[in-house]
């Protein structure tokens, strides 16, 4: 059981764990271990309330595909317990963020005195470089 929340918390059997091999470079057991985690998780079929369901749906991530399945992978660490736990904790991670709204942005003007700052560092920049010209004569 994953807990997300206080009152949120998902089974067992809505996470489905599978144990693959690790890409990357090799050693002795490189051919022989499967320590990398595949999560899946498919958030139409889960118990989650429906907001938490429309955010993670309308979210514009790569790791939800178009069937609505959220799919993690971990192959971080050497075993395949701590793999586990880390994919199980960025599942929670993003399930909490989607729900986070986000501040909206308010569109100001810059200062007149930014302004003017701006332009005179311009204008002293113009100098320095037009003395580094040849000479004309």
């Amino acid at each position: 059981m994953l807990e997300i929340s206080n009152n949120i918390s998902l089974a067992d059997w809505e996470i489905e764990l599978t144990g693959i091999r690790a890409t990357g470079n090799g050693g002795q057991r490189v051919n022989k271990v499967a320590t990398a985690i595949h999560l899946r998780f498919d958030v139409n079929r889960s118990s989650l309330p429906a907001v938490y369901k429309e955010r993670l749906l309308a979210s514009n991530d790569t790791r939800i595909t178009k069937d609505g399945v959220i799919i993690i992978k971990a192959q971080s660490f050497r075993t395949q317990d701590m793999n586990k736990t880390d994919a199980l904790k960025r599942l929670k991670d993003f399930i909490l963020s989607v729900i986070v709204v986000q501040k909206k942005r308010r569109v100001t003007k810059p200062t007149k005195g930014s302004v003017q700052r701006r332009l005179t560092s311009k204008s002293n920049r113009k100098t320095v470089k037009q003395t580094r010209q040849k000479i004309k004569f």
